[in-house]
């Protein structure tokens, strides 16, 4: 390390230590509760929309939920909530062995934490709805 030229990354060692210090004064079991109550809240949201696919156990999963809308490839979906400002992630998410697996091109996965709210996952409803009448518009 005595070659490394410039300053250590003196504000990033800071800002880990801020982060660790508000994870532990929220705790960790707190928003393991809220990531779990937001995932439960999304999968039943989303299993009321009409030819939604959602992958993956229904019960003690992780903050996310991954799925696809019929007819509509996942990208496109990605493309319509990221203009109402609903990001999600689309793709094979690194595991093109699963994608084969699943008889799926790519899925749309939406991820969920601290931060998150049960009514951003309301607005990621209404996009979906939105975003399958649009394409059944335009192909149908």
């Amino acid at each position: 390390m005595r070659f490394e030229g410039g300053t250590p990354i003196i504000a990033g060692a800071v800002g880990l230590g801020a982060a660790i210090d508000f994870l532990q004064e929220v705790g960790i079991d707190n928003i393991e509760a809220h990531e779990h109550k937001l995932t439960d809240y999304a999968i039943a949201r989303l299993s009321t929309i009409d030819g939604i696919t959602i992958y993956g156990p229904k019960k003690d999963r992780a903050g996310l939920v991954t799925f696809n809308l019929d007819d509509v490839h996942p990208h496109d979906v990605a493309t319509v909530l990221d203009s109402k400002g609903i990001a999600v992630r689309a793709g094979h998410h690194c595991c093109q062995p699963l994608m084969k697996w699943l008889k799926a091109s790519s899925t749309a996965r939406a991820s969920f934490y601290l931060y998150n709210t049960e009514e951003e996952i309301d607005r990621l409803v209404e996009g979906l709805i939105q975003t399958k009448e649009y394409f059944n518009y335009a192909i149908g």
